[in-house]
This record gives C-alpha cells, structure tokens and sequence, in this order.
C-alpha cells in the first residue's frame, strides 16, 4: 500500500471514523482504523462490533492494500502535522510509514485480515431528513433516554416512520421526550425501529457539524443505516417493542401556564440547590392570579420559595416534580416561553414550547407531594 494525501483531509477523517472506537482489550483489532486504499481513494473503517462508520477522502493511490492502524496514535499524530501532502506506505511486518516534508514516523499496525468484516446493508427502507430539523430532534429527545441497561428498549430512542411523518420518542420511565418531524419527500414507509441511544447521540454529533442539507436514513429489520454526504454510519437495532408511550400523554389539563423559559429556568436551579437531600423533588404550583411558584420542603441546607408571572388558564394547580428532569428540558427548548400543563398531582406534567408547528411534547412522572 502506498498514497498521498492531504493532511487536512486525513485529519477530518479520523475525526469523524474515531467516533465508532471505544476501548477494547479483547479484540485489540477494534481499537484500530481499518485504511484501504483503492482506486482513487482512501477508504476508513472503524467499528465496536453495534456501530460502524465509513468514509473517504480523495488520494494519489500508487500500490492498492490496507491496514489496520491504532486510532488514537494515528489521529493524535496527524493532528500535530501541518497542513501539507502526507505520504502514507506500507512495509513489512505491518508496519504503516508516514511521511511528510518536515517529518517521518512509524506506526505498527494490525493486519487487515483480522478486522472484522462490516456488513453489507439491504436498503430496504429509506427517507430523507432535513439535517438541521434531524439535529434539534436528537438534541431535544436523546437525553431522555434511560442509561440502565436492564430494559434494552428504553436505551434507544425509537424511530417511527408514518409516510410523510419521522416521530423521535425516548423514554426512561420517569420522563419521557418526543419530536415530530414533517418530511419534505412522503414515503410509502409506516415502521418502527428503536436505535440506540449511543448511536444517536454520535449521529447528533456528526450532523451538527455537516454541511450537508439532507440525511438519509435506510432502516431494515435488524439494522440501520444513516448517510450524510461521503458518511456511513450503520447500526444494530434494539430487539423488542418500545412501549405504548401514547397512552401516558394526557388529552387533556386542568391548567396550562406561560412562561419565560429564562426565567423559569433560573428559579428552578435556584430551588434545586436546596432540593439534592430531597431526591431533587420540587413543588410548582399554579394560580390563577398570575402567578407560578417554585418552592421545596426544609432540608439540611434550608429551603427555598420563589415566585415569578405566568399566565395562568384552569384552576389552582399543585405537582411535585423531579428539578433535574426539568432542568433537561430547558436547555433544549428553543422558544422564549413554554406551555406548563398541569392535570392533577398523580398525572404527568406537560411542557411544550409555545411556538407554533414545534412538534415537541416532554412529559415528566410527578412525585409525591
């Protein structure tokens, strides 16, 4: 094996294929990038064996072959080069040189033979999504999703296709977060899959900075495959049936309550201080004199009670609820206010940015009051 290329481009690709790696000491091979050089480019790999990333960059390929080279040595090292044309050569023993106007380095690799082979995808099912819509749905539902793996369906983030509609939902069971997406381009697609919350989250990261304007999502039975440009990343699903969230979202409230997201955000991580010996539990009551109030029971450190204006419709309105679960939520909302709803003290809390067409409902379990 034996190329050129450009420094920068190298860079970009190990930033992006380095996302798919997480430390192994099993199977050393997986703490590598597999580099195929063929044709006119160079080809990456990188894999751990749930998620599988793929890209390339244009190259003056002079002897076709590949390797497998430690990911974090490679892309530490080519990050300190200049940006200039680096040459990359294969010796004996599997050993990578890399060369360059101002230095020359080696690095032992791994044989290609022994990384293991990424599945070819079946495209069975495939739409298309605005990059920038796609980016603030995985934003806003991901971190709802549950760490504990005892529930496997509930560490993804389930993706439902209804023709022309994408609906994001992740849960945890003690909140839950859903975005509705319209889709320019109506499919004939109606499916479900939950994909896993690690995957989205490096999805998330890799659109946020795309330049692309559409990416494409193709979803087969056990798999799932999203490209945005000259990126592939391809994905195991989550066995199983995502739970009928539809069922906990209420119909109806007693009282709804505006707003400022700002303001209610400060009040609320001001109460929090004094609500961590109390399993962060909050009370916010609504009345309908204009008035929203956030308050916790005295703890150890103290207790705090703060006020600000809503616009209150409904009654009188008591819940307790979990502040960090709320706090989540704030930093996702892009509206300068929010819709509270407020049922009864047994029923979830809704809170919804008020703007139009958001598509956007976040639910939070109530505590005991």
């Amino acid at each position: 094996m034996k190329l050129i290329c450009a420094q920068s481009d190298l860079d970009r690709a190990l930033a992006i294929v380095s996302k798919a790696i997480t430390p192994n000491t099993t199977l050393p091979v997986l703490n590598n990038i597999l580099l195929k050089a063929e044709g006119k480019s160079l080809h990456f790999s990188s894999t751990n064996l749930e998620v599988a990333i793929q890209y390339f960059i244009p190259a003056e390929v002079k002897i076709e072959g590949s390797i497998t080279v430690p990911a974090k040595l490679l892309n530490s090292y080519i990050g300190l080069l200049k940006d200039e044309k680096v040459e990359i050569s294969l010796i004996e023993g599997d050993t990578v040189v890399i060369s360059s106007p101002s230095s020359q380095t080696k690095i032992k690799g791994i044989n290609a033979h022994e990384f293991p082979a990424i599945p070819k995808f079946e495209k069975e099912n495939t739409l298309k999504v605005d990059t920038v819509e796609l980016d603030l749905a995985i934003t806003q539902t991901v971190f709802a999703a549950s760490t504990n793996t005892s529930r496997p369906v509930l560490s993804g983030v389930l993706f439902d296709v209804n023709k022309d509609v994408l609906k994001l939902v992740a849960t945890d069971s003690y909140r839950l977060a859903e975005k509705t997406l319209q889709l320019k381009e109506g499919t004939n697609v109606t499916i479900q899959c939950i994909v896993p919350a690690k995957t989205v989250a490096e999805l998330g990261k890799l659109i946020s900075r795309a330049e692309e304007k559409e990416v494409e999502i193709n979803i087969s039975k056990n798999q799932v495959l999203f490209v945005i440009g000259d990126i592939q990343l391809m994905s195991r699903l989550i066995e199983g049936k995502f739970p009928p969230y539809e069922k906990i979202i209420p119909k109806s409230t007693k009282t709804k309550s505006e707003v400022l997201v700002d303001d209610f955000a400060n009040v609320v991580r001001r109460v929090s201080l004094f609500a961590r010996e109390n399993n962060n539990s909050i009370k916010v009551s609504a009345t309908n004199d204009g008035k929203l109030s956030v308050s916790t029971d005295e703890t150890k450190v103290g207790e705090e009670k703060a006020e600000l204006v809503a616009k209150v419709q409904g009654e009188n309105n008591k819940i307790a609820l979990n502040a960090q679960y709320l706090l989540d939520v704030l930093n996702y909302i892009q509206s300068d206010s929010l819709l509270l709803e407020i049922d009864d003290k047994l029923s979830p809390a809704v809170v919804q940015p008020l703007k139009e067409k958001s598509g956007y409902v976040y639910i939070i379990m109530p505590l005991k009051i």
